[in-house]
């Protein structure tokens, strides 16, 4: 699939795509299970595209006393705004409130907070929101979003993918702590790199291997899909909807988790050679021919006894432990800057875009 449906919907003007529940609820545990006090007296703003729809305010809204948040702030982007607008339908959560207003609805973006049990049920959750239109569309660039960013501890959302480099941009500007979903190829952004590189952004839990879900407000689009592909790793029906496969979908953070430390079971050069199948690859432990370093053509053949600059997938960074290893560089293009050292060849050809590496706990060479 690789990303032909993320460039698809580039096309068709339309790359929102709203998070499963259970996606957000499973990466989120995996920071609880690290450090059960993470979000304990955080204010959380998730920079969402529509709250009243959003999993992210539903999530946090019903795991508020859980978390022991301190307050939720969650706000909505116009859909006059939009690129995309057919198919808007004002929610009779909007309509029936007393606040509601038929000439803002469309042209004004909308702020969500939660901070304690407005109904007296004796539960914090989503039916204790308080919300009202905003001054401007709800952009995050806006003066208004940014001081609810400024307020902020923890920024969480599903960003645009075409707004990637610009959000994360605006995140690291305010110094703030995330969690948002991006493509892994965001990774080799000059924007992006020396902020993983310095340890300063790093991957979320969920593995890079496997396709995120996402709905779409373009039922057009994901009609089309959807009858040109058969169910599998395209699309498929989530609650009676349909769902659009995102291949090398990742979260990106700087909140610690477990993973990041778990550290990578390495065989020796040798042991790999003789009984790793993966091996059979013909470049494998080769020398580049521009870069003093040899190419590892997959993550579990690293060997544990060298000692040089490795060149090894992109993907490597999904199993990235900052005390086993140092990251050097990148070999992404042919572009080349401080962090980028040209694209890798080896014998003439040219091989495919590589992170580089070395162990830390090994000098020299082999």
């Amino acid at each position: 699939m690789a990303n032909t449906n993320l460039s698809q919907a580039k096309n068709a003007k339309n790359d929102e795509f709203y998070t499963q529940y259970q996606d957000i609820e499973k990466e989120v545990n995996a920071y609880i299970e690290y450090n059960p006090d993470v979000f304990k007296d955080k204010i959380i703003f998730l920079p969402c595209d529509d709250p009243e729809w959003s999993n992210f305010t539903k999530y946090f809204a019903q795991n508020f006393k859980k978390l022991k948040l301190k307050k939720l702030i969650s706000t909505s982007y116009a859909v006059e705004s939009k690129t995309y607008k057919n198919g808007y339908q004002t929610t009779l959560f909007e309509k029936q409130n007393p606040i509601f207003d038929k000439n803002k609805t469309r042209i004004k973006g909308k702020i969500f907070t939660l901070t304690k049990d407005k109904t007296g049920d004796g539960k914090i959750n989503i039916d204790d929101l308080d919300w009202k239109y905003m001054e401007g569309d709800g952009d995050f660039r806006s003066k208004e979003v940014k001081r609810l960013r400024d307020e902020a501890d923890i920024i969480i959302t599903n960003p645009p993918f075409s707004l990637f480099r610009e959000f994360l941009a605006w995140i690291i500007e305010a110094k703030k702590q995330f969690l948002i979903i991006a493509n892994m190829n965001a990774i080799t952004y000059k924007e992006v790199f020396p902020l993983i590189k310095e340890n300063k952004v790093w991957l979320g839990v969920k593995s890079t291997s496997k396709a995120m879900f996402f709905k779409t407000s373009n039922k057009e689009y994901a009609s089309r899909v959807s009858s040109e592909r058969p169910e599998g790793s395209w699309w498929r029906k989530v609650d009676g909807e349909v769902c659009i496969g995102i291949n090398n979908s990742c979260w990106f953070t700087n909140i610690d988790h477990g993973r990041r430390h778990q550290k990578l079971p390495l065989m020796t050069m040798a042991d790999n050679l003789k009984y790793n199948k993966k091996m059979l690859d013909k470049n494998s432990y080769d020398k580049y021919d521009n870069y003093e370093a040899i190419e590892v053509s997959f993550t579990n053949t690293i060997p544990s006894d060298y000692g040089g600059v490795m060149g090894v997938p992109v993907s490597f960074l999904d199993k990235y432990n900052p005390e086993q290893f140092e990251i050097i560089g990148e070999m992404v293009s042919t572009q080349k800057d401080e962090y980028n050292f040209g694209y890798p060849f080896i014998n003439k050809k040219k091989v495919y875009a590589r992170i580089l590496i070395k162990h830390k706990e090994i000098k020299g060479k082999r």
